[in-house]
């Protein structure tokens, strides 16, 4: 008796005699070597392999007819191939041989079977129960072959996983070595490509371990962006690595470059400023059909509900490790913040970064605002002073300085082209206001 197709019950019936068994085990090796030749003649592929990757075919073959005679012998189970016959094949010919190629290899072979398996049976009876059988067999070998070649991919794909979380955490923490260069090649990385590190919230389908594929959707979005990128996911917050600059509209900080050796987009005067606050609701406007979407807007609507900072650009994977620094930091003090855009520059964030003790953003502020204004010389640095502790009042302004109300005009202009702040516009005055508080406390240490 052989196994039901569909139910996997036995179904009544004689089965293949012992004689017939030992004929078929006999010819095995002959079968499996007609099977090889039928490959080689039909498979032009197949005959560009090497001899030893020929040689690793001919023996999954043979095993696989070793295994259809020991079934044979069992006709009252159920069929219970496993991947025992490509687990016998080499590493190099299971990376050489596509599942494609698997099925077509598996076709011929179940041909060669078909023609010469029955002249071996010693009746019609036999003959009947070994051409059904080599159908089931058949079936199963297809089967066994989809499901190693898709624990392949499982296995790669966690491994691809493992090797992308340590490239984004290296990069966290600052651990950028030759280690973790070789593993972001393994991952398709080039590492002299400049790198930007955006940060936010996992996206819902990670909080509720939904199924498919995690962080899809941004992985389709960098796709379509023309970008590459590397995501890795701690705890509440999702760190993406993106290949290349990501321009967001507007700012509120200088373009200066930070000690990290990096640099942003062009600071911007208060007409700029105000788009950065528009760009906020930028991308309700581009649903509603009123305004397209930036590629930054594109890509932190694949990042979950709240704040998504977009770190300054590195040159190289290799000093990508500021750009998450600051990119974390902003993160940290966006919500001193709570007009901010989203996405937002973590440059743009100086002010509350700075209050909340980040080392880096005090430096910036007297890179980019207390410096330039010493540099120029004059009255600038006291003139911007005596306007913000007035509320921006020009006349009270001179009236303190001594001045004309458009000699303080003439010098608030120079001071917007030497810091790219507009002292007029209300949130560059705060970046410039902590910026002079910052300096004032760095010269008293």
């Amino acid at each position: 008796m052989l196994p039901d197709v569909t139910t996997g019950r036995s179904v009544p019936g004689p089965a293949v005699s012992a004689r017939t068994r030992r004929r078929l085990e006999q010819a095995s090796g002959g079968l499996a070597t007609a099977s090889v030749s039928a490959m080689s003649e039909r498979l032009p592929w197949f005959r560009r392999l090497s001899a030893d990757q020929r040689a690793g075919v001919l023996l999954v073959t043979q095993t696989g007819v070793s295994n259809f005679v020991a079934w044979l012998g069992e006709p009252g189970q159920t069929i219970r191939l496993t991947a025992e016959a490509f687990r016998s094949a080499p590493r190099d010919l299971a990376r050489r041989v596509s599942l494609r190629q698997t099925v077509e290899l598996v076709r011929v072979a179940i041909e060669v079977f078909e023609h010469q398996l029955p002249l071996l049976a010693g009746s019609d009876r036999e003959r009947q129960l070994l051409t059904e059988g080599i159908l089931r067999f058949g079936r199963e070998i297809a089967f066994a072959a989809a499901t190693v070649y898709a624990s392949a991919a499982e296995s790669r794909g966690a491994w691809d996983a493992r090797l992308e979380a340590l490239v984004v955490d290296g990069v966290v923490r600052g651990e950028v070595d030759d280690a973790l260069v070789s593993r972001s090649s393994a991952l398709g990385w080039d590492a002299e490509r400049p790198v930007t590190v955006v940060v936010g919230s996992p996206p819902p389908e990670i909080q509720t371990e939904s199924q498919g594929e995690p962080l899809a959707t941004m992985r389709r979005t960098a796709t379509r962006l023309g970008r590459s990128v590397l995501l890795g996911v701690q705890g509440a917050r999702l760190v993406a690595l993106l290949s290349g600059a990501l321009p967001v509209v507007g700012g509120g900080v200088p373009g200066a470059g930070n000690g990290g050796g990096l640099s942003s987009g062009a600071g911007t005067t208060g007409a700029g400023n105000a788009a950065a606050s528009v760009g906020g609701n930028g991308a309700a406007a581009a649903r509603a059909g009123t305004v397209k979407l930036s590629p930054a807007e594109r890509l932190a609507d694949a990042f979950g509900p709240g704040p998504v900072v977009i770190g300054p650009t590195a040159p190289t994977l290799a000093a990508a490790h500021a750009s998450a620094r600051d990119a974390l930091q902003g993160l940290r003090a966006v919500s001193g913040w709570p007009g901010a855009p989203r996405p937002v520059r973590a440059m743009d964030l100086l002010p509350e970064r700075a209050l909340a003790g980040d080392p880096w953003a005090k430096a910036e502020l007297i890179a980019t605002v207390v410096q330039p204004l010493t540099s120029a010389g004059g009255e600038l640095g006291r003139t911007l002073a005596s306007y913000l502790d007035g509320g921006g009042a020009l006349e009270s302004c001179a009236r303190a300085l001594f001045v004309h109300p458009n000699t303080v005009r003439y010098r608030l202009r120079r001071v917007t082209e030497v810091t790219g702040l507009d002292p007029t516009d209300p949130r560059a005055s705060l970046v410039l206001r902590i910026a002079l508080i910052v300096g004032r406390l760095s010269a008293s240490e």
